[in-house]
């Protein structure tokens, strides 16, 4: 059973919980509430990863994602993975609803980190990952903690491309480790998120609010001191936006570790086979936790 913190008040859409659940479960059906005592002797001693899915999914589609996904992680003894489910389907306009979804985002990060600061004491290290609009949750999440972050895992980072020298600059000091997958292959962040931007006010591309999508070319440069390289997936391998977390289980082709991002035509991992990417996604997120 994958445990989840929840600051969802809805299960689809809605805004955002009074105070963050607890639960567990595999899917909506078996979804069920754990109290902090439980969760407490879950995660003491343990190196925390805190996994975030991201905008216009619904509560049970956040949990198909991540305990799904946590059975292709192959994290170190002891550790232990935790889904954050928050209300990214809160506004819905297929990745065009700037400003308003990044609102939500904030104003989760908002509640959990305080959350992990007074009830994760006990754990051996936190640790995060994300999907999509999911980093801005993730960053806000450190911005709001004192607790020290062992590693960071962006993937598909649908925030500008500077957001770690500007905005989220001080979020980035608290954090031992930054990573990133990217892929310039990602048509929802190469046209969906400018245009979004643009909705929001800005301009056109060239104009100096404009930015690129963190998770379609990587960081702007300079590149925090913390961040490690590479991240940039090959071209070949087209890999797209929904390609990091899947609904359905996939199968889980071999993909052996340490697992790296190599360079630019390479062949896909494990052949290609069915499913190869959802684990090429655990698999990395594995190697940089450790």
């Amino acid at each position: 059973m994958t445990r989840f913190l929840d600051v969802r008040a809805s299960t689809t859409g809605g805004n955002l919980a009074s105070e963050v659940g607890i639960n567990q479960g595999t899917n909506i059906n078996n979804y069920q509430s754990v109290d902090l005592a439980q969760l407490a002797t879950d995660i003491r001693g343990k190196h925390v990863l805190v996994g975030i899915h991201g905008y216009n999914v619904s509560r049970a589609d956040g949990i198909l994602h991540l305990s799904n996904w946590e059975g292709l992680l192959k994290l170190p003894d002891p550790s232990i993975f935790i889904g954050l489910l928050w209300p990214g389907d809160s506004v819905w306009a297929h990745g065009l609803d700037y400003p308003d979804e990044p609102k939500i985002a904030n104003e989760a990060g908002e509640m959990i980190g305080p959350f992990l600061d007074a009830n994760f004491t006990t754990a051996a290290s936190i640790s995060l990952a994300s999907h999509s609009l999911g980093a801005r949750v993730l960053l806000e999440t450190i911005s709001n903690m004192k607790l020290k972050v062992r590693r960071v895992v962006i993937m598909a980072g649908a925030i500008d491309d500077d957001c770690l020298n500007t905005e989220f600059k001080d979020a980035v000091t608290n954090v031992g480790q930054i990573s990133a997958l990217a892929s310039k292959e990602d048509d929802v962040l190469e046209f969906l998120f400018p245009l979004g931007n643009l909705l929001g006010g800005i301009l056109a591309e060239g104009h100096p609010w404009w930015h690129s999508a963190l998770g379609r070319f990587g960081p702007a440069s300079p590149q925090p001191a913390n961040f490690t390289a590479p991240f940039l997936i090959p071209d070949n391998w087209d890999y797209g936006h929904g390609n990091y977390l899947q609904v359905d289980p996939p199968p889980a082709p071999a993909i052996p570790m340490p697992t790296i991002v190599p360079a630019n035509g390479t062949p896909r991992p494990a052949g290609g086979a069915t499913g190869w990417q959802e684990t090429y996604s655990a698999a990395f997120c594995s190697t940089r936790f450790e």
